[in-house]
């Protein structure tokens, strides 16, 4: 309990202390924002800072830090040092690069700056990631929530259309249509920033359960808790994902970056949602090594109550820490929360898209064009494995942020600013990514004997092309040429 209260504090005192850090090395000065000056009623739209931080809580989080801290719970209470550390030195300052860059480039998307400083290529790779992923995160926030409104209506005897599955996907993804296609403050704006409150009580309540109902959350150790024995490195860290850094993250903070009145509010409104995601998923992970028992030192009791489905763990545990209020609250979390983050991430497609072709989106029609293929896709691929869709998406999430962390590095080595900010976690999550993509059974599904070297060797070499890639480019300024030819 003593690891638990620890890293609460640290992640508390990183939001005030290490958030200052990041905010003093970008700079937020009180030039006019996107939201002020391009303002057109439907994307750039200026909200209070209150709004924009549970908005971006609710649209980062929804069911990531719940799903993904249990998930990572299985390998034990290390889980607890990646969610705080990955938390403030990795994923609140991949959300507040982001978040800033989007805001001192007129809104731009993740894939359109990592075009500005990583080049055409990646600029085109990232276009058609980013896309890809965030189809795939609204079709896998619409199938789940389906698939439990038909399951409790038949639990509670009703029966015919009200139960079937694809009857409450069709509704979900019509909801998804209306949201991404009109503005912003209409329903996001007025609605979600409830739900995201929501969550945060969720959060609390689960946690006060903890105390109150007599269960011990275990000590921080770094052995292998995992029933299946699969590796902590890099498994863990990539189920956790936004618990800890997220790339999904990197495609949502351009859409509070474009409602934000000023650039001082990038402290509150991106690391310090990305703390509180921390801090909601630290909950998660102590809930889940508390209230479980375990079998030989082995997360037995956890991971069979996964393998029941995860709605089903979220329940179990609201249940036994909150009582018949937890059961209400639970509901709401597993249906309401992922139906909020779907949505945002269709809307989030829709832009990226939208600045690609550069498609004007105040006309209704140009919306339409967008909305009416992507919505489409959606429901061609809500009919793929709900499992393989989950694995293929949280490779290619980790995958965006490391994308996301070396365009945010060139971003501040351009501008002057100390580059290791985001460097260093760029270099962690390329050898996470690389070394994953190698071992996953969903991916190369190859030895970790061979894996594990593969993903530090890329690692390095990512990290050097970067740093030949500042020097080449110092050797070419006007500046630097005089300095040599003196």
């Amino acid at each position: 309990m003593i690891s638990f209260i620890i890293c609460l504090t640290v992640l508390i005192g990183g939001y005030f202390v290490y958030g200052k850090v990041v905010e003093r090395i970008y700079g937020p000065d009180d030039r006019q924002t996107p939201a002020v000056r391009i303002n057109d009623g439907v994307d750039f739209v200026v909200m209070p800072k209150w709004k924009l931080f549970l908005i971006q809580l609710l649209n980062i989080a929804g069911l990531g830090p719940i799903y993904g801290a249990l998930a990572g719970a299985q390998w034990g209470t290390s889980v607890f040092l990646w969610i705080t550390l990955g938390t403030i030195l990795a994923g609140g300052v991949h959300d507040f690069s982001v978040g800033f860059m989007s805001m001192r480039h007129d809104g731009a998307s993740v894939s359109e700056l990592t075009g500005m400083y990583l080049g055409n290529i990646m600029k085109t790779v990232m276009r058609i990631f980013s896309v890809v992923l965030l189809i795939m995160v609204g079709t896998v926030f619409a199938v789940g929530p389906a698939g439990l409104i038909s399951l409790l209506i038949g639990n509670q005897g009703g029966s015919g259309l009200l139960t079937n599955t694809y009857f409450w996907l069709a509704i979900i993804l019509i909801y998804y249509f209306i949201a991404t296609f009109i503005p912003i403050d209409k329903i996001i704006g007025k609605f979600y920033p409830v739900f995201g409150i929501c969550l945060i009580v969720m959060a609390i309540g689960v946690a006060v359960g903890i105390f109150t109902h007599g269960y011990t959350i275990p000590e921080i150790q770094l052995s292998n808790l995992h029933p299946a024995n699969t590796p902590i490195w890099p498994m863990m860290f990539v189920s956790v994902a936004c618990g800890a850094i997220s790339g999904f993250h990197a495609t949502q903070s351009p859409l509070m970056a474009r409602c934000c009145q000023s650039e001082k509010e990038s402290h509150m409104v991106f690391y310090g949602a990305m703390v509180s995601e921390g801090i909601i998923a630290l909950i998660w992970a102590a809930a889940g090594s508390a209230i479980y028992a375990t079998t030989g030192g082995l997360t037995t009791g956890l991971t069979e109550m996964l393998a029941n489905g995860q709605a089903t763990c979220v329940y179990d545990i609201c249940t036994k820490t909150m009582g018949g209020f937890g059961i209400v609250l639970a509901m709401l979390g597993v249906i309401a929360c992922p139906i909020t983050s779907g949505d945002t991430a269709f809307r989030s497609a829709r832009l990226v898209i939208a600045d690609w072709f550069k498609i004007d989106q105040k006309p209704y029609r140009s919306r339409l064009y967008i909305c009416v293929p992507l919505l489409a896709s959606g429901a061609l691929i809500s009919q793929l494995n709900y499992g393989v869709i989950w694995r293929y998406f949280s490779w290619s999430n980790q995958t965006l942020a490391m994308i996301a962390l070396w365009t945010a590095s060139m971003y501040l080595y351009k501008n002057a600013k100390n580059y290791w900010l985001t460097a260093v976690p760029a270099t962690f999550m390329s050898a996470v990514s690389v070394t994953y993509f190698f071992c996953a059974p969903e991916c190369l599904n190859l030895a970790i004997t061979v894996a594990y070297p593969v993903g530090i060797i890329a690692a390095a070499v990512f990290l050097g092309l970067f740093i030949r890639a500042t020097q080449k480019q110092h050797e070419t300024t006007p500046h630097m040429k005089m300095m040599h030819h003196v």
